[in-house]
């Protein structure tokens, strides 16, 4: 019992040195206050949330600019089954033409491996010491990466972060360019509206508060030494923001992705907000030219192919509904609804044909999004073990 408490203390004590060596560090840290943010790169539209230059994004190059993607993840039955769907459609596309998709990591931040590290790349990270997250899990997916670009030998010199509940439904290709990293933009990540909360972790002489982009670390794709550099900030930002009351009351249970968007414009890293990254059911109304569906919010229809969010519906799909068993094989498919046609008896009077079509495509995006989950639960070994 006693060398078990002479571990634990070491433990507790390296950790906390570390974390605190790595405050001093970033405090330190020279920080490129004159790097180009998206909104004033010559190049680009100064409209934030921007579409890919065509022009770029299909630039012929002899060599590709190949990134790793990289998935945080607890043990949990929850996390484990996203990953496996996740890192199914990754190995479907990798190799496809247009993909610059290179090698897959999981960031197992449980401390010890699980039954699934042979089917995934995994690497193994040590969780933050008990206590320290107060409850929200998340403030381990910094301190998992900055282990991981501390130790890992990561051979593409770009990384794409990434979630277990995205699925890809297209090769992905390096979005990122002149030293820009790429970011789907998030509607309720806003530094303006926060900017009195903000000023604690990135003050005045860093510049406009206009430089913290409305992003969070997910999806991004972004330099691996530039990473290198954000992930001890973003780690402690983060810890320094759970334990002010005033910034944990402000930003709930995103607190993490603005400690990232603060972390990022600290060592002037801007970001090109691209819009068609990911596409996030049922308010995303279709797939499009996005690469990524993004399952996060429950999907609820009646019969009739009407959707009852906030009201469990006579057919649904919400991920939490399998937070203690994986979910299960052959998911029935959504209700037909306006899926078949615009004479649907959703199709009101009051609504316009735009409206109408547009609610067409979310049905349809229902569908592609459970053919997908059967596709990949019917094809890895083992499913349900």
């Amino acid at each position: 019992m006693g060398c078990g408490n002479l571990f634990f203390s070491a433990l507790v004590t390296f950790s906390v040195a570390l974390i605190t060596y790595n405050i001093i560090i970033s405090a330190n840290a020279p920080l490129k206050q004159d790097f180009p943010g998206p909104s004033r790169h010559s190049s680009i539209s100064v409209d934030p949330i921007i579409k890919m230059p065509l022009e770029r994004s299909k630039a012929s190059s002899k060599q590709k600019r190949l990134f790793h993607t990289a998935v945080t993840a607890s043990d949990s039955v929850y996390n484990t089954w996203q990953c496996r769907i996740m890192y199914y459609w990754f190995k479907k596309f990798k190799d496809s033409p247009n993909s610059e998709m290179g090698g897959f990591t999981r960031i197992l931040h449980s401390g010890n491996p699980d039954n699934f590290t042979d089917e995934i790349p995994t690497f193994v990270a040590q969780p933050l010491p008990a206590g320290m997250d107060q409850g929200y899990i998340v403030l381990n997916r910094p301190w998992a990466f900055v282990q991981w670009l501390q130790k890992a030998d990561i051979k593409e010199d770009y990384i794409l972060m990434a979630e277990p509940d995205h699925i890809i439904v297209k090769p992905i290709p390096n979005l990122s360019t002149d030293g820009l990293g790429a970011a789907f933009p998030f509607f309720y990540i806003e530094p303006k509206k926060y900017e009195k909360v903000l000023r604690k972790y990135f003050p005045e002489d860093k510049g406009r508060i206009t430089r913290i982009d409305p992003i969070g670390n997910s999806p991004v794709i972004v330099g691996k030494e530039s990473l290198k550099k954000i992930a001890p900030t973003w780690m402690n930002v983060s810890l320094a923001m759970k334990k002010d009351p005033e910034t944990d009351k402000a930003f709930g249970w995103v607190l993490e992705m603005y400690a990232y968007a603060v972390s990022s414009a600290l060592h002037g890293v801007g970001n090109i907000l691209y819009k068609d990254f990911m596409i996030q059911p049922p308010w995303d109304k279709e797939v499009g030219n996005k690469f990524i569906i993004h399952y996060t919010y429950g999907c609820d229809y009646n019969l009739k192919g009407e959707l009852t969010y906030g009201k469990i519906g006579e057919w649904r799909f919400d991920k939490r509904s399998f937070t203690q068993v994986p979910m299960p094989r052959n998911l029935p498919l959504p209700p037909p609804g306006v899926a078949e046609s615009v004479d649907s008896p959703f199709w009101t009077r009051s609504q316009t044909l735009n409206d109408a079509l547009t609610t067409m495509e979310g049905e349809r995006i229902g569908v592609t999004l459970v053919k997908m989950v059967n596709e990949a639960t019917a094809n890895i070994p083992n499913w349900g073990s």
